[in-house]
């Protein structure tokens, strides 16, 4: 399952481009695992650098207080948003699988269960930048307005097509899920937006009700907190 949603308002948009504009890109390798450190050709911000604090914790108040997200990740843990740019000599990432398990600051290990990509450059900035998420049903091509941002399996072989003219600007992170299974979240996605759905036109209805319990047990018989 992939889901394409807005993230970010005008405001915040704003700000993560002023602090990306003065940034201390850094070579893209130093947060690759051996076998996409073959493929991959970036700039990335150092984790510990003010502008990388910043725009994760503007990035983090918005996974906060996006349902969507909330709805589809069921998130347990979040690492921190990490920032990239594609231009120039270092303009692309070729097909690679994440890491199953990705470490932050403090000893945090996160499980990655589902990818995430915010773009932070609109599409008329810069030409080629697509993710490509490849899947049973073919290849997924991923180019969103700035502020936008894709989720997906962690398990999704993926790629970014080289950047042919300007800049691609983006905000990636992983997330581990309350709810292990990739069928399962999909199916309480589901019933979830069903549920918005007949609330929305027949109010709190006895039958409401009962789904919401429904899907409330659900996740409680599939979720690990």
């Amino acid at each position: 399952m992939l889901l394409t949603f807005s993230l970010l308002d005008e405001t915040d948009l704003q700000q993560a481009r002023r602090l990306l504009a003065d940034a201390p890109w850094a070579d893209g390798q130093f947060s690759a695992g051996d076998q996409a450190r073959q493929v991959k050709n970036n700039d990335q911000l150092p984790t510990d650098c003010d502008a990388a604090r910043a725009l994760q914790a503007l990035l983090l108040r918005a996974l906060d207080r996006s349902p969507r997200f909330l709805a589809a990740a069921l998130p347990k843990r979040v690492l921190p948003p990490r920032f990239n740019r594609y231009s120039g000599d270092a303009n692309f990432y070729g097909p690679h699988v994440d890491n199953a398990v990705r470490f932050g600051d403090g000893g945090l290990r996160v499980r990655t269960d589902l990818s995430c990509t915010v773009f932070l450059a609109q599409p008329h900035e810069y030409d080629g930048g697509e993710l490509v998420a490849r899947g049973p049903d073919g290849d997924r091509v991923v180019k969103l307005p700035a502020g936008h941002c894709v989720l997906y399996p962690g398990t999704t072989v993926h790629e970014v097509r080289p950047v042919t003219r300007g800049a691609r600007l983006a905000s990636f992170f992983w997330i581990e899920s309350m709810v292990r299974s990739h069928e399962q979240r999909r199916l309480l996605l589901e019933l979830d937006d069903a549920l918005t759905a007949l609330r929305s036109r027949v109010g709190e209805t006895e039958e409401a009700v009962a789904l919401t319990g429904t899907y409330h047990n659900l996740l409680r018989m599939w979720a690990d907190t």
